[in-house]
């Protein structure tokens, strides 16, 4: 039987993008007779203690030799010196989302050395699972060839379209942790320009990746006057996150880099008209006649779409 090791950080029952392409890759090799296991590392990643660091270490050092080994980027790109001492022993495969130096909210400094610390572990790898050309091709300025690439994309369940909210009022649905990257901020400013169209945001989306962003985007809410029109209802189960995409108008992610857009293909599966931007892979994954895409961080331009959609 033919079998394969993952090494993901944290907690992969959290409802994010990435932890749900990780759980479908791993339940999809499973079907097909693969005997799949999960290493879980720590939380820390990609800024691990030394702790989570040795503890990395171990879990590769204790499995037999010619092992295949999935690490996620989340980790895989903060382990270039465990890495190295393991390549030539195991077989190391990276599962890559999007480049860690491309998070949003990081300064410069802390940009570069994530840039130089995955570049070398990439470097390190046999070959990467990656989620969209784009990525793919992002890759390519850390010295992945595209033909070390396996570009595998997650795809989406059949879903029933959207009802609609059957409201007086237009619902957006906003599916997205409260990070930097994913752009709530710009989507709010956005909104207080349209203060005279009929709209309500519902953002659905955990707030524990980045507690301080979350409370700032409460705080920039009430001061820009919209608290009363804008909800935050956390992460959802499956069920009640179904509902919300059911409920909704229009599906808006004004994020500023996707290495796919998960929450994009889930909108398009219900024919959601969307709004986003240029940004990463979000042009691949959302077809011109079913979004309209904005430059990231162009609150005026997000702003004109939402009303086109709205009007």
């Amino acid at each position: 039987m033919r079998s394969a090791h993952f090494l993901i950080p944290g907690d992969p029952e959290t409802r994010t993008g990435g932890y749900l392409y990780d759980r479908r890759v791993m339940a999809g090799l499973t079907a097909i007779g693969w005997r799949v296991e999960l290493h879980r590392l720590d939380a820390s990643f990609p800024m691990p203690t030394p702790a989570a660091l040795a503890e990395a270490d171990a879990v590769l050092a204790a499995l037999p030799e010619r092992t295949l080994v999935v690490v996620d980027g989340l980790a895989l790109g903060a382990l270039p010196e465990v890495a190295a001492r393991h390549r030539d022993r195991l077989r190391l495969v990276a599962l890559a989302h999007h480049p860690l130096a491309l998070e949003t909210g990081l300064d410069e400094a802390a940009s570069q050395r994530l840039y130089a610390s995955e570049r070398a572990a990439l470097r390190q790898v046999r070959g990467a699972i990656v989620t969209s050309p784009s990525t793919a091709r992002a890759l390519a300025d850390y010295d992945m060839a595209p033909e070390r690439c396996a570009v595998v994309l997650p795809g989406t369940d059949p879903a029933p379209l959207a009802d609609g909210s059957g409201g007086g009022e237009w619902a957006w649905l906003c599916v997205a942790s409260l990070t930097p990257r994913k752009g709530h901020a710009v989507l709010f400013r956005a909104l207080a320009r349209l203060e005279s169209l009929a709209w309500r945001l519902r953002c659905v989306g955990g707030a524990d990746l980045d507690p301080a962003t979350a409370a700032g985007l409460r705080t920039l809410a009430a001061e820009l006057g919209l608290a009363g029109r804008i909800e935050f209802l956390g992460q959802l189960e499956e069920a009640a996150l179904a509902v919300e995409y059911r409920q909704a108008d229009g599906f808006v992610l004004p994020s500023y880099y996707e290495g796919y857009g998960m929450a994009l293909a889930e909108a398009l599966a219900r024919g959601l008209p969307i709004v986003s931007t240029t940004a990463g892979a979000i042009p691949d994954t959302v077809p011109a006649d079913a979004g309209l895409l904005v430059p990231p961080s162009d609150e005026a331009a997000l702003a004109e779409a939402l009303a086109r959609v709205m009007t």
